[in-house]
């Protein structure tokens, strides 16, 4: 009965949100939002459902721990002293203007840290600068553009001192890249990608889907990607072959489409 109950509950969100909770991985899933669910008071997912159809707030809720949004800025940094040092450098040299995509953004930490990176370079105004999450939540944070102090641990002091205000324990991000910065709903699953992309960044994400999920995922992105641009991955999503989409690995973790 447990399992029916899970199973339902994936089908009505399916058919009320489009997003397929099939295609995430489903032990980590059911925990997590039987862990909500329990919180909140529902015994079942079904009454948990018909709950989150009436409360938006409780929605957001399941959204936000349906995507699990941990980010920080500079993330893994000698990751990105790549980005800053090697990739975005080599990029100007062949084109000014860059055509940029954070997916699955969250809270907009990620673009942010592209939008400095491209600031110092001198070339965030040329830049097309694209971040997409599912989480109306995580995107509104985005938008505001304010951070707690422990977000902000890993940024540069003199990017912090030049890109950031301080107001307390709050850190607001200037208005010079929040301006940068288009942020957009998108079901990375089901919506389909624009493309030309020289660098797109999609990282601690696709590690929660299933194998089937990520093939189709990494699909997409080598197809929107132009000849010679880079997907930056996670940590933990090393992808193994990427010479079937047409990908070859560039440094540990950024993989460049075939064709340049």
């Amino acid at each position: 009965m447990e399992d029916q109950d899970f199973l339902l509950f994936i089908k009505k969100i399916k058919e009320h949100t489009s997003i397929d909770l099939a295609l995430y991985k489903e032990a980590q899933m059911k925990r997590r939002l039987t862990t909500l669910r329990m919180k909140r008071g529902y015994n079942t997912f079904i009454s948990f459902f018909e709950a989150m159809m009436k409360d938006k707030e409780l929605f957001y809720e399941f959204l936000d721990r349906m995507t699990i949004n941990v980010s920080e800025f500079w993330r893994n940094p000698n990751r990105w002293e790549l980005v800053e040092q090697k990739f975005i450098p080599e990029m100007l040299k062949r084109n000014r203007r860059l055509k940029i995509w954070s997916a699955a953004c969250s809270t907009g930490e990620e673009p942010y840290t592209l939008a400095m990176i491209l600031a110092e370079q001198g070339a965030l105004a040329e830049t097309s600068l694209h971040a997409t999450d599912i989480d109306d939540g995580a995107l509104e944070k985005a938008r505001k553009g304010m951070y707690l102090d422990r977000s902000v641990r890993d940024v540069p002091a003199n990017y912090v001192k030049k890109y950031f205000k301080q107001d307390g324990l709050m850190f607001h991000v200037s208005d010079e890249l929040k301006k940068s910065v288009r942020f957009q709903k998108q079901n990375l699953l089901v919506d389909t990608f624009d493309s030309g992309y020289d660098l797109i960044v999609c990282r601690n994400v696709i590690i929660y889907f299933t194998e089937e999920a990520k093939h189709v995922l990494y699909q997409k992105f080598a197809k929107a990607l132009k000849p010679g641009g880079l997907l930056f991955v996670g940590s933990t999503e090393q992808i193994f072959s990427p010479g079937q989409y047409e990908l070859e690995a560039a440094e540990t973790f950024f993989y460049r489409k075939k064709g340049v």
